[in-house]
């Protein structure tokens, strides 16, 4: 009992910062500090410092900085305009016809920035003032754009499988390679469900536009190859076995640089606007590893990992069971915590009972991700709604009105993967 009343106890301080709106950082940070001085005699800043440089310490949390740098070199290029007039020709014939590179858009972006917010805000302010000025409806639009933004969580290189998988101690590549066919079987149902709405709503889709030549079509394509290439070089080495995730998140700075030089966009002023958004980006990231870190050491003392991992067991659920309650869990989680925080905060608490479950920690990775996906267009903390929020200037409900079926299709795609875990585990297990 007394267990319960010091975990409490930092979890209601916890809940009261950020409510506040301490950064989480220092909020976990102080939440670790009120448990060591409270119900401890051990040395708090000692503890601080050795959690410090444990937290930092990590070669795979190298390629973390250098992945959200290749993005920030990206964001600053012509890439979404790019992928939008080369993959148009492509899916008029499609029902929906422009909306599916919303999706399209996203997913190729997702592979070269890690990033949901930067994935929608890249995609979304090029793609929807162009879908509203040929008439698209604005709900399908906004709310396929919300959905296919989480993308960049998903599709490797993502920079919440690093977070993830140095938190958890999985491997990054084995994370990498299991992320592409949930990615991919994302992409598929989002744009399955925007050709039912539009043979649904026909009246709602502008007639079809007029049919380009296939030779244009082919030039158009020479527009993608620039973000093929690099797609190949970042995710083509990991999955051959030549690169590390660190070395081939260097291949990727390296080939983004050249996009941005060949692009002309390459100034010395962008190139300072990419590391600087790059070393903002990482240092925030840091600072909530360390202080979630700086926590977990805090509530080990209190017993509360053990006291939760034998309270799951004690259930005597499924891993159905289990799955259905983690998912619940995470979703309202995900309702006031951004998906780093929720990753860090829970990864290292829920391994005991994961693993004690019999749950492939890969495979949970991958679910945990699908699920942080849902809190990215979930209020009232939810990223994707903010991010679309800025560009649209729409109202927050509007906004989770139009985002909600794509909500679901999330829900969808993790009970697949519940369901069928080799979508997960397949492409991991012939690395083998």
């Amino acid at each position: 009992m007394g267990d319960l009343t010091q975990s409490l106890v930092i979890i209601c301080s916890l809940l009261a910062l950020l409510a506040c709106g301490v950064w989480v950082s220092l909020a976990l940070v102080a939440c670790g500090l009120i448990g060591l001085a409270l119900y401890t005699d051990a040395p708090a800043g000692i503890i601080f410092a050795t959690k410090a440089w444990d937290a930092s310490a990590s070669w795979a949390l190298t390629a973390l900085p250098l992945f959200i740098w290749m993005g920030e070199i990206l964001y600053r290029t012509r890439l979404a305009e790019d992928m939008f007039t080369g993959l148009g020709p492509w899916v008029r014939r499609l029902p929906g016809r422009l909306v599916h590179v919303n999706v399209l858009g996203c997913g190729i972006f997702a592979a070269v920035s890690g990033s949901s917010a930067a994935t929608a805000a890249t995609i979304g302010r090029i793609s929807l003032p162009e879908l509203k000025a040929r008439g698209y409806d604005d709900g399908i639009a906004i709310g396929s754009l919300a959905g296919a933004g989480t993308l960049g969580l998903l599709i490797p290189p993502s920079i919440v499988m690093i977070v993830y998988g140095v938190a958890a101690q999985v491997s990054l590549i084995k994370l990498f390679i299991g992320g592409v066919l949930p990615g991919l079987m994302l992409m598929l149902l989002f744009s399955g469900y925007i050709g039912l709405w539009s043979l649904r709503h026909p009246d709602k889709v502008p007639p079809r536009e007029p049919a380009v030549p296939l030779k244009a079509m082919l030039a158009r394509l020479r527009l993608l190859a620039p973000v093929s290439l690099l797609i190949a070089g970042v995710i083509g080495s990991i999955y051959a076995g030549i690169a590390t995730a660190t070395e081939a998140a260097t291949i990727g700075v390296i080939g983004a640089l050249l996009i941005a030089a060949a692009g002309k966009s390459l100034t010395r002023a962008s190139f300072i606007d990419s590391l600087m958004g790059a070393v903002r980006t990482s240092c925030m990231i840091s600072f909530i590893l360390l202080g979630a870190a700086y926590l977990t050491s805090a509530m080990s003392f209190t017993g509360l990992p053990a006291n939760l991992a034998a309270w799951i067991s004690s259930l005597g659920l499924s891993q159905f069971g289990l799955i259905a309650v983690l998912t619940l869990f995470f979703v309202l989680l995900g309702m006031f915590l951004d998906g780093i925080s929720i990753v860090v905060l829970t990864a290292a608490v829920l391994m005991p009972a994961v693993q004690a479950a019999g749950i492939d920690p890969l495979w949970f990775g991958i679910y945990l991700i699908l699920v942080v996906e849902m809190a990215q267009i979930t209020p009232p903390v939810g990223f994707n709604l903010f991010v679309l929020q800025g560009i649209t200037g729409r109202n927050l409900f509007e906004l989770v009105r139009m985002a909600f079926p794509f909500f679901l299709l999330l829900v969808l795609a993790t009970a697949l993967i519940t369901l069928f875990p080799g979508i997960v585990t397949l492409l991991p297990a012939a690395m083998q």
